[in-house]
Parts: structure tokens; sequence; C-alpha cells
């Protein structure tokens, strides 16, 4: 186990090392420049979707935005299930602090926190060193297990999330919410009323 720890701090600071040499050759050679954006965003619009990998460079792309259009904000499954967590802190500053007027909740087909297991996250967790000690204090705040669980179906998922921010008490009433689809492929997007998944 111990080689195990010191292999993946290895790889870990040739990660950095490689990061931080590549970021140094980016900006001396002003490969920021098509990037430079105002830190209000010019569509007045945010956009909560998944941290999937795929939607990196994609949903910007698919939907024609460029740097500076938008603010995203990622979660696991595009979810938004807590009225005064981080998601629709970041929304409310978005609102009344950077002139957002509409927000876009956008889930994916094929979504890795769909159906993920909290009580496997759990002993995924026990099995890398988590201790009994450690879940309890956790779960003082929390049912852990609850907490990490994925969504069952996408529709309903991303119907949830809309009514939550539609439904908060502190969003204003001409703030419009739309819930969307996106094919993590293809780019595609569709109504999530549309959705079978």
């Amino acid at each position: 186990m111990r080689m195990d720890i010191c292999s993946d701090k290895q790889e870990f600071n040739q990660l950095i090392s490689d990061v931080l040499s590549y970021n140094h050759q980016f900006v001396l050679d002003g490969k920021y420049k098509p990037y430079v954006a105002g830190n209000l965003p010019r569509k007045k619009l945010a956009i909560v979707t998944c941290m999937d990998t795929r939607l990196t460079t994609l949903l910007p792309a698919a939907l024609g935005f460029k740097n500076g259009d938008a603010k995203i904000i990622k979660t696991a499954g595009a979810i938004i299930n807590e009225p005064y967590g981080s998601v629709m802190r970041s929304l409310l500053i978005a609102i009344y602090g950077l002139g957002v007027k509409t927000i876009l909740v956008i889930g994916h087909h094929d979504c890795g926190a769909r159906s993920v297991s909290g009580k496997a996250l759990v002993k995924s967790m026990e099995d890398r060193g988590i201790t009994e000690e450690q879940l309890t204090t956790a779960s003082k705040e929390t049912d852990v297990a609850e907490w990490l669980e994925g969504f069952h179906h996408l529709g309903h998922n991303v119907k949830s999330s809309v009514a939550l921010v539609r439904n908060h008490p502190l969003v204003p009433d001409d703030i419009v919410v739309k819930g969307l689809v996106i094919d993590p492929h293809t780019g595609e997007l569709s109504d999530f009323l549309d959705c079978e998944d």
C-alpha cells in the first residue's frame, strides 16, 4: 500500500509540474487572449449542468456560446437538491450581483450520477480508509448515503431541479428558469419533458 501512495504522489507531482509548465508557456505566448472576457455574463444567463467531462467543451459549443457569455455551475448530475446549498447560493449571487435573468438546468443522457448508490459510495469510502468515527461525524449533518444517492429518471431530475429554483423564496418572479437535456455525444438539446430516460 505504501508503494501505491508514493507512486500516486509522484504521478500527482508530475501532473502539477506539467500543468504549471504548460501554463507558463500559455501565458508567455499570449494564448489567453481569445478568452478575455468581463466578469458579467453577456447573455445574462446562468447554466447548471453536470460535471461530466464530455460537456466541458461540447456544451458551450452546442449552445453557440463563447467565454464570458454565461455563468456555468457544474454539479454531479446537474442536481440542485438543497435550497440553501452552494448551487442555490451561486445562482442567487448570479441573479442579484451579476445581472442574470435566465437560468438553464441542463441534464444529459448517459449520466454517471444516474443510479449511483449512496451505500456503495459509503462502502468505497470505508475501503479507502474513512473510519466509522468519520462517518458518524458526517452523519450528524446529513444521512451520508442518502446525500450521495444518484437519481433514477433524467426527466424527473431536471424537473425537480427546475422546480426548486422556480419556487425558491429568494428567486424573483421575473427570472426565467428552463430545463433541457443534452446528448453528450452529439450536443443535441431537447426539452426535459420529452426525455424518456
